[in-house]
């Protein structure tokens, strides 16, 4: 369980709400707006009706009481800006951000920022990956152009071993876990690939395209 400040209760920080509620942490919510402050009061340990671009109230939150500060702001790059700076300054010991482009996070991580997230052209990637490819049925994008991948099993591969296959060595790529009925299992090398089981791959999308001939 950690301790989160969440600053900012749009949709985007509200959905971020959700799932910290949903994975039990602490979180102290913060927007100026009271009727989005009242609606979340169920999921909350705490919450403040208030502008965090305030540095006075800002500091009377004790932001670096918290594990991690997340500026969940969408509509107002200035103050998240402000925020972003403030938070670092006051101690904060992690400060999370969101931009809308690549100009904006910049910027963030330039004014104290230890993490960026970019949800819209994370998600527009997801979906080009996902609804564009047959055999692709879900994505997580990491660093550059690795990310992991769930993949339905190719014909060719089914009723082999993984270890037969050798596919880090034929296409660079590493099985992370095979998914039967939803559930994860684990690899190793005599683990034989089925046709109504998926797989999690991890590697570049070239090698990906190749390995399923996309």
């Amino acid at each position: 369980m950690k301790s989160v400040l969440l600053i900012g209760l749009g949709r985007f920080g509200k959905h971020t709400l959700e799932k910290l509620n949903e994975l039990n942490h602490e979180v102290m919510a913060v927007d100026r707006n009271e009727q989005r402050v009242n609606e979340v009061l169920p999921m909350v340990t705490d919450a403040q009706i208030g502008d965090a671009a305030n540095m006075t109230f800002l500091r009377s939150l004790g932001v670096d009481n918290y594990d991690v500060c997340l500026v969940a702001i969408g509509d107002d790059f200035q103050n998240s800006l402000v925020i972003t700076a403030y938070l670092k300054e006051l101690g904060a010991k992690k400060v999370v951000s969101r931009a809308s482009s690549d100009i904006q996070r910049q910027f963030l991580l330039r004014n104290g920022a230890d993490d960026v997230i970019y949800p819209e052209k994370q998600m527009a990637e997801w979906m080009a990956v996902r609804h564009t490819t047959d055999h692709v049925l879900d994505y997580i994008g990491l660093d550059g152009n690795i990310g992991i991948y769930e993949v339905s099993v190719p014909e060719e591969w089914q009723g082999k071993t993984v270890g037969r296959l050798d596919i880090r060595k034929r296409y660079n790529l590493n099985i992370l876990a095979v998914r039967s009925n939803g559930i994860g299992l684990q690899v190793d090398g005599d683990t034989i690939l089925s046709e109504n089981e998926t797989i999690l791959v991890l590697g570049q999308w070239e090698d990906v395209k190749k390995a399923l001939r996309i």
